[in-house]
């Protein structure tokens, strides 16, 4: 019997990562979908589409996936979705903004709603929040059987145009001006370096310490958010401990 429960908890959590992988293509299959629908199908002619391509190279996404978005595109797929920005705050006053994709507004701004105020927050209106965050450019390069240390990390992201470098042991994580973002791109590739995250994000210009008492309910409000099929991306201001 310990051996089934065993082979259950591992079947159980590769049955969520694999869940969480698929919604991950999802969301990524509709920005595929939405910029070759506004510029076109090939990214050597849609920066947009190049953007969004190279998000689903590093999510490890399959290029059937890949393929079958840019087919929907081409085909003639009527489906239009709307850029949407939710902002809000959840607990302590940690500003929560929310970025969408969504075929149907109502639908979309109801569920938002409830997955922030059933976790302790509030919606806020347009500008409460977004101004601040900054959008940048950013790169996560696992160290793992990476022959480079932080100071020459730090060499090649300058060079490259980078703004700022952050190091944890685990990876190298380069910020970088939105307009300059292909720039510094194509010169870390072209040193050699392959990414494990490349996107453009917002990031907190201050972050609030989640409060001891509230760091499930904001998880878990984070889960929500997430879990939903229009939401695209998810930023806050959360400031989370460090993990023991």
């Amino acid at each position: 019997m310990s051996g089934h429960s065993k082979w259950h908890n591992i079947q159980g959590r590769k049955n969520a990562q694999d869940a969480k992988r698929g919604k991950i293509f999802q969301k990524i299959s509709r920005e595929l979908f939405m910029a070759a629908k506004q510029g076109g199908s090939d990214p050597n002619n849609n920066p947009a589409l190049r953007l969004v391509m190279d998000k689903a190279r590093a999510a490890n996404m399959p290029k059937d996936n890949i393929k079958r978005a840019l087919d929907k595109a081409e085909g003639g797929d009527t489906t239009r979705y709307d850029e949407v920005t939710y902002e809000g705050y959840g607990a302590a006053g940690i500003a929560v903004l929310v970025e969408a994709l969504t075929d149907n507004k109502n639908r979309t701004s109801s569920n938002v709603r409830v997955a922030i105020t059933r976790h302790g927050g509030s919606m806020a209106g347009a500008g409460a929040v977004a101004y601040m965050f900054d959008r940048k450019g950013m790169f996560v390069i696992d160290r793992e059987d990476l022959d480079v240390d932080e100071d020459q990390m730090l060499e090649a992201a300058l060079e490259a145009g980078a703004e700022d470098l952050q190091t944890t042991d685990e990876e190298f994580t380069i910020y970088t001006d939105p307009k300059d973002f292909t720039a510094v791109r194509d010169a870390l590739e072209g040193q050699g370096f392959k990414f494990t995250t490349s996107e453009l994000t917002m990031i907190p210009q201050n972050t609030v310490a989640v409060p001891e008492d509230k760091l499930e309910t904001m998880q878990n409000m984070i889960d929500a958010l997430e879990d939903d099929d229009d939401v695209q991306n998810v930023y806050t201001s959360a400031e989370w401990p460090d993990e023991d």
